[in-house]
């Protein structure tokens, strides 16, 4: 009779633990919620990202796209939107007077540079620009 031996053990664990880090753990992003809701002139802007597997929440605001948008998540492209936003930073436009949607979420490809991305998920907030 054969005795199982232990010390192939560290070797068998390692091999799974690769193999299992290899195929992915499918985490995806699932809704983006971006505070503050509403600021004016200038503003900081945080996005927190909610996930589908743990850690189920974490803060996106570097690594996200951001944008001037509308609100189903259509970012501007190359219009001059009234605003600028870079990671979460956003500021209104010399001259320009009204309110500017800010989106942050995740992009799709864009088919046309001058048309913006469809962000999904995504979340909005607004900058009133007086």
């Amino acid at each position: 009779m054969r005795k199982f031996q232990f010390s192939s053990l560290p070797s068998v664990l390692f091999t799974l633990t690769i193999a299992l880090l290899a195929c992915g753990d499918n985490r995806s992003l699932q809704s983006v919620n971006i505070t503050p809701a509403v600021a004016n002139s200038s503003a900081q802007f945080d996005a927190t990202g909610m996930f589908n597997k743990a850690p189920t929440s974490a803060d996106i605001t570097t690594t996200t796209t951001w944008c001037v948008g509308s609100s189903s998540g259509v970012c501007a492209g190359n219009i001059n939107a009234g605003a600028t936003v870079n990671a979460g930073t956003a500021q209104c436009v010399t001259g320009f007077t009204g309110s500017v949607t800010i989106l942050a979420g995740k992009s799709a490809p864009v088919a046309n540079p001058d048309s913006g991305p469809q962000l999904k998920p995504f979340g909005a907030a607004q900058l009133n620009c007086p």
